[in-house]
């Protein structure tokens, strides 16, 4: 495909992604039943404004469509083989070319997705009704995401209320358990593009290291990265950037991103760029005035080091709760060296809640992939093409700083996992050398 006729930033990712997970999918499901995914709403502001579009992850993953007003349908065990795999697209038109811009053809939509046939969203029931009559189980998709909180009727649900009523007598079984094991394993082509937003991401870092400097507001650190971002072909912020000077690193989620950097602050920045709806996610903690002082620089040291005896124990069997247990010892060790904490406050802790969660009282690692929290089972081991986020930190209230590091890293058959932002700068030296430059 040409990317002139690509209506996406990202380049064409090839179909066979799309055509082996639908295989991996339909593999899973039970005989002679049907899955149905839909694409997200475009969300209202006020007046005529809207949110801009997301799709939905689960159809994008399935399909390659990032387009609103879209359904996938797999039926394998169809009796009409035309209908095994169809695709519903919001009608096109000359008036939506010139309104809204370019949207799928049915012949576009066949090289994106490797779906033959594919009908338009006004003839969905009718052709539903056949396919329903066929088969005897619905899957449905639910957001079942460990971290979930949906207050929002989706178009997913809507479709899912609809479907039920009208088909009462079928049986219904979850996408969800299928969808959290596929998509947690990457394929190479995967690995690929989070590889490309971390290349992206590294860029935003790179410039801003040069731009920062006493009295700059968190803002215009913001405005630097989205820019390089932008140039790059990604649509942003994969999530909600967090650049936060001073006592603000103490706030975990901190997103005003509203004050003044000051000479002798840290500046944490959690910031990731998106690439094709996939996630990176990286966090690096950099002196305002170039320089560490003393104190900062070994509590910087000992998040580092906390980070790198981590990333070596992600591998093939590792457990994720028992992976966090080994973390916290590791912290714990550190903040002694530091004396953040005493042997008595270790001897005395609640094991519930250790000592270490004083300074330290997030997770090590999450998935990541389409989502930046993304799908995985937490209660099965790690598998070889798993991605994940390793960050530590320290946060001082009462010395005025914290900071945490933060890499995406692959998961390897042998050996240690591969860091896909290996080439970001983040010993504290490096950092100081190109601040100083």
């Amino acid at each position: 495909m040409d990317l002139n006729d690509f209506p996406m930033k990202y380049h064409p990712i090839t179909n066979t992604l799309f055509i082996k997970n639908r295989k991996n999918f339909t593999a899973k499901m039970k005989p002679n039943s049907l899955a149905v995914f839909n694409s997200n709403d475009i969300y209202p502001i006020s007046a005529d404004s809207t949110l801009p579009f997301e799709q939905h992850r689960d159809i994008f993953y399935l399909s390659g469509v990032d387009q609103e007003e879209s359904v996938l349908v797999l039926f394998p065990d169809c009796p009409k083989e035309k209908h095994r795999e169809l695709l519903f697209l919001k009608e096109t038109n000359e008036h939506i070319a010139i309104w809204e811009g370019e949207k799928l053809t049915k012949e576009k939509a066949f090289e994106v997705s490797g779906i033959k046939t594919v009908y338009w969203l006004k003839d969905m029931e009718k052709i539903m009704f056949e396919l329903m009559t066929q088969c005897d189980t619905v899957y449905i998709n639910t957001n079942e995401h460990y971290r979930a909180s949906v207050d929002t009727e989706t178009r997913e649900a809507r479709f899912t209320k609809w479907l039920k009523e009208k088909y009462p007598a079928h049986a219904v079984a979850k996408s969800a358990p299928i969808l959290q094991r596929l998509r947690s394993v990457k394929d190479a082509l995967e690995i690929d593009l989070i590889q490309k937003a971390c290349h992206i991401t590294e860029k935003g870092f790179r410039r801003i290291l040069n731009f920062v400097k006493p009295d700059v507001w968190e803002f215009e650190i913001e405005a630097e990265f989205i820019h390089e971002f932008l140039r790059n072909r990604s649509k942003g912020f994969a999530y909600t950037p967090i650049v936060a000077s001073g006592y603000n690193a103490n706030v975990l989620h901190y997103i005003e991103n509203n004050k003044q950097c000051k000479s002798g602050d840290l500046i944490l920045l959690d910031v990731g760029a998106e690439y094709a709806n996939y996630s990176s996610d990286m966090t690096r903690t950099i002196p305002v005035s170039g320089r560490f002082t003393d104190r900062q620089k070994a509590v910087y040291n000992a998040v580092n080091t906390v980070k790198k005896e981590a990333t070596k124990m992600l591998v093939p069997g590792t457990d994720w709760a028992e992976y966090h247990n080994e973390v916290g010892k590791l912290m714990t060790s550190e903040l002694l060296n530091l004396k953040l904490l005493d042997k008595a406050d270790v001897q005395n802790e609640n094991p519930d809640w250790p000592a270490y969660k004083k300074y330290f009282m997030h997770g090590t690692s999450h998935h990541i992939g389409l989502d930046t929290h993304d799908y995985g089972i937490l209660t099965e081991p790690m598998q070889a093409q798993m991605v994940f986020t390793v960050e530590p930190g320290i946060y001082i209230p009462d010395e005025g700083f914290g900071i945490r590091l933060e890499d995406d890293v692959v998961i390897q058959e042998q050996g240690e996992p591969f860091n896909l932002m290996g080439n970001i700068p983040i010993e504290a030296d490096e950092i100081e050398a190109i601040m100083n430059s």
